[in-house]
């Protein structure tokens, strides 16, 4: 499973070596998937969107700027929320279970609809 995320998608300002290096992890993935399917391995990518963490307090902002960001992702959610770790996590499981056995060199973007409405 590799992490990847809708900055592979969408252009976001200030964030070109970031979104590069998603794009390349979501093309990793689909090319290994096709190196290691012969051994039984599956490869998938999970791309997250805005997900509610710790890292939005830590980015040397006031509690005001940080709010006014915040809000203004959010703005642009169709979901009208920042995802959760959980959901992530949950999504995870759910491709490395039997129950994804099929599903290979695939992603599952976790959004809220961010990138594709």
């Amino acid at each position: 499973m590799l992490n990847t995320s809708i900055n592979a998608h969408i252009g976001m300002p200030n964030s070109s070596v970031y979104a590069l290096t998603k794009g390349a992890l979501l093309t990793f993935a689909k090319t290994l998937s096709g190196e290691l399917i012969g051994r039984g391995i599956r490869v998938n990518a999970v791309s997250p969107g805005p997900i509610a963490t710790l890292l939005y307090g830590k980015l040397g902002m006031s509690e005001a700027d940080s709010k006014a960001m915040t809000s203004q992702i959010q703005s642009q959610i169709p979901a009208g929320r920042f995802g959760d770790a959980a959901e992530v996590a949950k999504t995870i499981i759910f491709l490395a279970s039997d129950e994804a056995s099929y599903i290979v060199g695939s992603e599952l973007i976790i959004d809220g609809g961010m990138s594709n409405l």
